[in-house]
């Protein structure tokens, strides 16, 4: 167990970091208004994202269900448990929990750490050139220096 702990805690550095900092690169570099973008864009593709994988889980976890019960006929015969049809559901709800049970949830403290992140670092932003991000970008939020 220790192995595929150690290993799976290797495997989300990169996209930990990657939450992390691209808030903090995106204010600093472009400014206050490319951060909102960031969280609008990231908000929006991630509630999606979190529907879609709940439901899609919660879609073969149930196929399968409806297969043990024997609700699936193919040419008029019943499909019972150990069937081909079984073994697909079975397959399917395997994929299914985790995407219901921690993919999509996960989601939620992906986009709440995105916008925890960009408040803690709001201040800094306006003060790269008065919100305008090294790069100098131009603002319609009349920000006063």
């Amino acid at each position: 167990i220790k192995i595929s702990t150690d290993a799976s805690l290797r495997e989300m550095i990169l996209p930990g970091l990657l939450v992390m900092l691209s808030p903090i690169l995106t204010g600093t570099f472009f400014g206050v208004e490319a951060v909102c973008g960031l969280l609008v864009g990231s908000l929006t593709s991630g509630v999606q994202l979190a529907i879609s994988q709940a439901n899609t889980g919660g879609a073969w976890d149930n196929a399968k269900k409806y297969v043990e019960k024997g609700y699936v006929f193919v040419d008029g015969v019943v499909q019972p448990k150990g069937s081909a049809v079984h073994k697909a559901a079975v397959v399917g709800d395997t994929v299914g929990d985790p995407l219901k049970d921690t993919s999509g949830p996960a989601l939620n403290i992906l986009m709440k750490l995105m916008a925890i992140i960009s408040l803690v670092f709001a201040d800094y932003f306006v003060s790269v050139k008065c919100g305008k991000g090294i790069f100098n970008i131009s603002s319609g939020l009349g920000i006063k220096c």
